[in-house]
Formats: structure tokens, sequence, C-alpha cells
């Protein structure tokens, strides 16, 4: 097995690290970067009017290292009244590290519809929920908060950004050291391999490659892109990931 790791840095180069240390032949491709998101101006503001009861939730570690180094230059901390959420294990550590705060997440996926069944979700009416995450993404989340009566704040705390290469030369670089397998870990860096891949290289290569994602719903968009060979892994972290690998 020839694995290409499309995952963001440290998070790829990390799960690139362990997999040769079992011996794999592994290659690190990060399809995306991150930087400071738009609205991190108003995070202290909008933390300040959360009260005791009201909901946090932080989507990715990203937002949570973003807003933490924002309210870090600013002196302030996290907010002790609210109830703390995460999309899942990993994102919760990482905020539980930074706030002190006992944090919820859904056990078995990574996934909104999951995190939405925890019983303290269900009962909100009137809660100001302050959700931290990148560009987008998660509107479920946002939207059934609001339909169970509660008062939705969005702060995007950084951004994704597509990385630029030369597809022809990526394209036989990877073909040449004969990648059979792929990990990709979001519908964004799907599309975007997809789209960079020329079409000889795409039909001949890429679309032969076994499939590694971390959900249903992009096992299903991989399968529409053309992709047969998909394997889910049970969560989206890395010990997910290599586990599904071995």
């Amino acid at each position: 097995m020839s694995i290409l790791v499309t995952r963001p840095s440290p998070a790829g180069e990390q799960l690139v690290s362990r997999l040769r240390a079992l011996g794999q032949v592994a290659w690190s491709f990060p399809l995306i970067e991150f930087s400071p998101g738009r609205e991190l101006s108003v995070l202290a503001d909008q933390m300040n009017t959360l009260q005791e009861g009201d909901l946090l939730f932080a989507l990715s570690q990203h937002a949570v290292e973003f807003a933490h180094a924002q309210l870090q230059q600013q002196g302030l901390t996290w907010p002790t009244a609210s109830r703390y959420f995460a999309i899942g294990r990993s994102t919760a550590l990482a905020l539980h590290t930074v706030s002190g705060a006992n944090v919820r997440y859904p056990l078995d996926r990574e996934i909104s519809e999951v995190l939405l069944q925890l019983p303290e979700l269900q009962t909100i009416a009137g809660k100001r929920a302050l959700i931290l995450r990148g560009n987008g993404g998660r509107e479920l989340l946002g939207e059934t908060l609001l339909e169970r009566g509660a008062d939705v704040t969005f702060v995007e705390c950084y951004q994704r950004c597509a990385k630029h290469y030369d597809g022809v030369e990526e394209a036989m670089r990877w073909y040449a050291r004969d990648i059979n397998t792929l990990v990709v870990t979001s519908g964004e860096m799907l599309q975007q391999l997809w789209t960079l891949i020329p079409l000889w290289y795409r039909e001949n290569w890429l679309l032969r490659c076994r499939l590694l994602v971390v959900s249903e719903r992009l096992a299903n968009k991989a399968r529409e892109l053309g992709w047969q060979d998909i394997r889910i892994a049970d969560n989206a972290d890395n010990d997910a990931l290599l586990r599904a690998l071995q």
C-alpha cells in the first residue's frame, strides 16, 4: 500500500510519520491551509454576552486555536458561565485544555446530527448559542438550534484556503510513486483533488485508488465523482484513520 494523505498541516504530517513508523509507504500532500478569520475582532464582545447556561460550540481544533490566540492577545479568558460543546473528541480536548471547562461531545461520530442528539441540546429555547467555526460549514447545526428556539451567532475564527499546485506535475509525481490509497477528510478537499488532476491521470490513476473518507456523506460524494473502492473511517481523527489504514 502506498498512501497519499491530503489532510492539512500539522495533522497530515503527523499521520504520515505514524504510518511510516509502522513501515508503511506514505506521503503528505496538504490541499488546504489556514489563516485568521474575518470575525475574530468581534469574538470577545460575543463571548461577553453569554449568560449562565448559554451554549458555546467549537467546530474544529482550528477554531479553538485561533479563538484562543485572539483572547490571549486581548488579555481575556474563556467565559465560565456557559456550557461547552465540541464536534468531536480531539476538538473537545483542545477546548478543555484552553478553557478548563467540561466539554460535551458526541461519542460515536463527529457529525452535527449526532451532536444534536445530546440531551443538553433538546430544551434550549431562549438560550444564546455561540458557534466558533471556519469560513462556512455546519449550517445544519445552526438551523436546528434556531428551530429549537436558541438565539444563534456564528463567529468565523479562521479561513480555509486552497493551496495552489501544478496539476500535471503533481499527477505525474504521485502516479510515478505508485500511490494507490488516498486519505481525504472533507468534501471541499475531495472536489479540489478531483479538479486538480488532469483527465488522463484522473481516469487511469486517481479514480482507481482506494479512497478513505470520514463520513457516509463524503463517501456518497466520492461515488458521484467516480470512485468505487471507498472505505469510511469511524472518525475523523488520526487514530481512527490509522486504524482504518491498517
